[in-house]
């Protein structure tokens, strides 16, 4: 007999990444926080409205940046971050 307290979804795969999937998720998270969808890792049913308001005001900042674009400071910013995020998935995946 399984275990409930077992992940079913532990071992499947994750979806590819594309701008939509990464929507997708940020909606999804949205949903879980606004209470209108369960918890995928407990089944709960909660409503916590500050984890709603900040999913939603990202969603939101997305949609702004790409209507208006990146400054030159948070181009920089990110290319930076995504260098040094890159560099220690790199150096610690590849033990």
């Amino acid at each position: 007999m399984a275990d409930c307290k077992e992940n079913p979804m532990k071992d499947m795969p994750l979806p590819e990444m594309s701008f939509s999937t990464f929507i997708y998720s940020l909606s999804s998270s949205a949903m879980v926080a606004l209470g209108e969808a369960p918890d995928p890792s407990s089944g709960k049913i909660e409503f916590q409205p500050h984890l709603a308001k900040h999913t939603i005001d990202v969603l939101g900042m997305l949609q702004q940046k790409f209507e208006k674009g990146l400054d030159d400071n948070e181009s920089k910013l990110l290319c930076d971050l995504l260098y040094s995020l890159r560099m220690s998935y790199v150096n610690k995946a590849g033990k």
